[in-house]
């Protein structure tokens, strides 16, 4: 049996030990510390944002976002359809309402047109729209974030797989009013968990602290005024991120270079998309996703998982969850089609182009039958 090839596995950089051991010297093990000031230096000095706040993770960071803009009960909140929960989960902590919005076939993220079109024609205007960038890759950022900006719409980027992924050169996450990052197990960069809430308006990341740390009022004793959350990130797990991010430029060369040489042994075959970069673009091609026209992806997924390798169906659409078969709906077919035809391979740094030319010898083999 081949060694296991995962999805998007972990890949330490060397210095991760060397600066836990540093943070266990110091005994400031808890949500604070140097690394954590660290950690949200070097994603502020990556990215070009002004403000970042380390939390537990990316929901507890959108979470944040939808608290701080003034979202709550009854309101609209405006979704990415074609993603994975987490990216929605916290409308529903707000206890508001998701709209969910289809994708497009240029970049298979929110379609602009239908984002527009639903704004145009509804009767509620919604508060925010959470934008998922899929699967690492760029959607048309510069177009959605005119359209809200026109609608009074608040912008909230889930750049939590797209961490190093650029439009026109600025970073995804930095285009509305709120970005965040996932640092989860499986992401281009790891701290085993964590996210970082981005922001280019001081008064928002302030607030966010203030919920982010129990919304302690500032008093000698421990006065409340409001109710807030335990969602600061370890300094242990900071230190972890601090040297990653001293490889994230590597990280998105190797997972664009697994990218090319899927495509290299693959393009050929009519029959296999890949997903798009848009034009002006740079995706971090976090993982290889693709679609089959006349193969069954099932039947993929098993053939690679007796040569014991991982892959993964594209994300079940939001509006086809069970949880959100009441929710409001603006569709054209586009994410249903994708999740009907698509698959994601693996991707985890650590392969060798061996690797991958296995994993297309299967998936040809697959085509063949």
């Amino acid at each position: 049996m081949n060694k296991r090839l995962f999805l998007s596995a972990p890949h330490m950089s060397g210095n991760e030990l060397e600066y836990i051991k540093k943070v266990f010297e110091s005994n400031y093990i808890a949500p604070l510390g140097a690394y954590v000031n660290k950690f949200e230096d070097s994603i502020k000095e990556y990215t070009e944002v002004a403000n970042a706040l380390a939390v537990t993770n990316g929901t507890a960071a959108l979470h944040l976002s939808l608290r701080v803009l003034g979202i709550g009960k009854g309101d609209d909140v405006l979704a990415s359809t074609f993603t994975f929960i987490g990216s929605v989960n916290a409308i529903i902590y707000q206890d508001a309402n998701p709209v969910f919005i289809d994708s497009d076939k240029e970049s298979w993220n929110i379609s602009p047109k239908l984002l527009n079109k639903y704004l145009v024609e509804c009767k509620k205007k919604p508060k925010a729209l959470i934008l998922t960038h899929l699967y690492g890759m760029s959607a048309d950022i510069e177009k959605i974030a005119e359209i809200c900006k026109y609608h009074g719409v608040y912008l909230i980027e889930d750049a939590a797989e797209s961490l190093g992924a650029t439009f026109k050169e600025k970073h995804t996450g930095t285009y509305g009013e709120f970005g965040i990052y996932s640092f989860n197990g499986n992401k281009l960069l790891t701290t085993s968990g964590g996210g970082m809430l981005v922001s280019n308006n001081k008064q928002y990341i302030d607030k966010a602290m203030f919920y982010s740390t129990q919304a302690k009022e500032s008093y000698i004793h421990y006065e409340h005024e409001e109710y807030g959350y335990n969602y600061r990130m370890s300094n242990v797990l900071a230190a972890i991120g601090v040297a990653q991010m001293e490889v994230v430029e590597d990280r998105i060369n190797k997972k664009r270079k697994i990218f090319d040489w899927y495509k290299e042994f693959l393009e050929s075959y009519d029959e296999i998309t890949f997903m798009p970069e848009l034009e002006n673009s740079r995706g971090n091609r976090w993982l290889t996703a693709i679609t089959f026209e006349n193969s069954s992806y099932l039947e993929i997924m098993k053939a690679l998982e007796d040569i014991n390798v991982e892959s993964r169906p594209l994300w079940k659409p939001m509006h086809m969850q069970p949880l959100f078969k009441n929710a409001d709906k603006y569709l054209d077919g586009t994410s249903e089609e994708l999740y009907s035809k698509g698959l994601c391979l693996a991707s985890s740094t650590t392969m060798n182009k061996d690797d991958v030319k296995m994993i297309c010898d299967v998936i040809i083999n697959n085509l063949k039958k």
